[in-house]
């Protein structure tokens, strides 16, 4: 492990950029669920959405709790379940400006299901971010088996504010190919397995600037953790690993990723 964990102790600060705090075990516990997070360094959780039907009660959420900041998107894994007349909500939505909206998201690509209708998913992703571009707000990319399709995506559509793609899995050209369009690294439970090593690697030797930090829960568990729901304050687990992996001390790791995370959200660095 790196220098420095030891001393940085429970002063260590993070911000959980993906976590689904919209569904269970979090739904109706949400005050418990903050406080634990909290208790390991949470400082922020950013909710993406999945659908249209889930806008009002992720804005409605991050209202009620200062700590959460919101992302309205339109996920592909819901292809389904989408309809033409969502992304006019969605754009309704943007058009808002709704308090700690800080991304379009989760959007992207996903080609690991059966019948993934590309087409629909394609004309779904493109209106999104023409959405993200005109609002000016950066994006949080779901992509499985899809890295170069939807890095074609990005590059023909170039938004100003970029994004992260999260969960990232790839290879290191395909996470080069995302960072050279100005795209983040999302950091999960992946490296905490031993047997993921290819994407260990890819996250040990790619420039810090890069690198966010993020659970998915309650999807996503953590090795040690498997049948169980993933939740916000493990992130301080997926950072133990991270330093494991880096040769940067863990201080640097902490302040250089939360720094990352704030000037892409646009989020305060104090706090």
């Amino acid at each position: 492990m790196s220098e420095g964990m030891d001393e940085m102790g429970r002063h260590i600060r993070f911000i959980d950029t993906h976590c689904h705090f919209d569904f269970p075990p979090f739904s109706g516990n949400e005050s418990d669920s903050i406080a634990l997070a909290y208790a390991q360094g949470v400082r922020h959780i950013i909710v993406p959405t999945i659908s249209a039907e889930r806008f009002q009660r992720v804005l409605a959420l991050v209202n009620l709790h200062p700590m959460l900041f919101a992302a309205v998107g339109l996920h592909p894994l819901y292809i389904e379940q989408h309809i033409e007349q969502d992304v006019e909500h969605l754009s309704d939505v943007l058009a808002s400006k709704p308090n700690r909206l800080v991304a379009v998201g989760e959007i992207g690509l996903d080609l690991f299901m059966d019948n993934p209708q590309l087409e629909r998913q394609l004309a779904i992703l493109r209106a999104q971010l023409k959405l993200a571009k005109h609002h000016d707000l950066p994006v949080i990319l779901h992509s499985r088996r899809s890295h170069d399709q939807l890095s074609r995506e990005l590059r023909s559509v170039n938004l100003s504010r970029g994004g992260v793609v999260h969960g990232f899995s790839g290879s290191l050209s395909q996470a080069q190919a995302f960072i050279k369009l100005g795209y983040f690294i999302g950091v999960g439970g992946t490296i905490t397995y031993d047997r993921a090593h290819k994407t260990r690697q890819v996250i040990a030797e790619l420039p810090l600037s890069t690198l966010l930090l993020e659970t998915d829960a309650p999807d996503m568990p953590l090795s040690g953790y498997q049948g169980q729901p993933n939740r916000p304050e493990r992130v301080r687990k997926v950072f133990e690993a991270l330093c494991e992996l880096r040769p940067e001390p863990s201080t640097v790791i902490a302040e250089t990723i939360w720094q990352n995370t704030c000037r892409l959200f646009g989020i305060s660095a104090s706090f």
